[in-house]
């Protein structure tokens, strides 16, 4: 999104089925195990967040609508998508206007709508951009205090290049836990050392084998941030 989005490959089952032969299930075995040792420390750890929102069956994914939700005091804010990231086919929703395009061809008439649509998808996937987007850096750390609970867990940030995007040089921190699933995250506009906004994460829910986390809470519920209206097609459906 920030970046052009990778589609990942989903890494097959080592589990071998009756009929398959030993030669193909080594084969599969050894490219699993290149794969991993191609990782980094970092990227491994990316992986297995990823992992655990179900980055793996993201090729079966034909379609994402969902309707992203703002509340800050008495104001209220929403607009509502559709994605198919096959195609890249976008239509956005609001009060205001209904806009479709396609993402490999934003004009200045989709621009701003494209601007909303990475923002919106962000926050709806951010777990998997940690192995998505290119000209990023990450770093892990094993043992942090997380900002609102204040409770320990593990650290991973994502950091972005200063070019490219719309948001070059942005940083989010991401708080997970021991079953890789992120709790807390924070946002560092141009990776300054003070916060921009930190909030929760949760709310999780399987959809057709994506896991989303649809609330998001700012401390003293200054800013509430919320998905509803999710649907994930697949291939299948």
């Amino acid at each position: 999104m920030k970046k052009t989005v990778l589609t990942l490959l989903a890494l097959t089952a080592l589990v071998a089925c009756k009929n398959e032969s030993k030669t193909e299930t080594t084969e599969t075995i050894e490219s699993v195990e290149r794969v991993e040792v191609n990782r980094t420390p970092e990227e491994a750890i990316a992986y297995k967040i990823a992992q655990a929102n179900g980055v793996e069956n993201w090729d079966e994914v034909t379609e994402i609508q969902f309707t992203f939700n703002v509340d800050r005091g008495d104001s209220h804010f929403a607009r509502s998508w559709k994605w198919n990231p096959k195609s890249d086919d976008v239509t956005m929703m609001s009060e205001q206007d209904t806009v479709a395009y396609n993402r490999k061809s934003v004009d200045s008439l989709s621009m701003n709508a494209d601007k909303g649509f990475i923002n919106d998808a962000f926050w709806l996937l951010a777990p998997m951009h940690l192995v998505w987007d290119e000209g990023t850096t990450l770093t892990v750390q094993d043992t942090a205090t997380a900002p609102m609970s204040e409770e320990k867990m593990s650290k991973i940030t994502l950091t972005y290049d200063g070019d490219g995007g719309y948001t070059p040089g942005d940083a989010y921190d991401f708080f997970y836990d021991e079953d890789y699933r992120v709790q807390e995250w924070v946002y560092r506009r141009g990776n300054v050392s003070e916060f921009s906004m930190v909030t929760t994460w949760e709310g999780y829910k399987d959809y057709n084998g994506i896991e989303i986390a649809s609330d998001h809470k700012a401390p003293e519920d200054a800013v509430h941030l919320y998905f509803t209206d999710i649907a994930v097609k697949t291939e299948e459906d």
